[in-house]
């Protein structure tokens, strides 16, 4: 465990989903889209770089830094049309299968959601968390 920290309970998507339609920037939002991150078996630098040491992932110890989080979501809500924005990021001791992260955006049309959802995801998972794979 990271700092002593449980993972988390996961969210409800349909809540935050009710949730957000209920928020009063709801008739400006043409489109949510929901990203859920999930520990995988195969090590990130197999995915992202193709090196494959044979290892597999067992689990990951995964923490974030929440004023690095906050900052990136109000940067996010600078990007054009985009309305709402809500994240939920996962502590602790985390195993294969266990969520990481949720992020939901909306937004006036596809594109800018789009953008901003790929914007906001690559700056929480490269500037916001620690991850440490555990490896067998």
């Amino acid at each position: 465990m990271i700092n002593g920290k449980m993972k988390k309970v996961s969210p409800s998507m349909d809540e935050w989903l009710k949730e957000a339609k209920a928020d009063p920037t709801a008739l400006k939002v043409g489109m949510f889209l929901v990203h859920n991150g999930v520990v995988r078996q195969t090590p990130k630098a197999k995915v992202r770089q193709g090196l494959d040491d044979g290892s597999l992932v067992k689990g990951m110890e995964f923490a974030y830094d929440a004023a690095k989080v906050d900052a990136a979501i109000a940067q996010t809500y600078k990007m054009e049309g985009i309305f709402y924005i809500k994240v939920w990021l996962n502590e602790g001791r985390l195993e294969l299968g266990d969520d990481i992260m949720y992020v939901l955006i909306g937004g006036d049309i596809r594109p800018h959601v789009v953008d901003a959802l790929q914007f906001l995801v690559e700056k929480i998972k490269s500037e916001c968390v620690t991850e440490i794979e555990q490896k067998q």
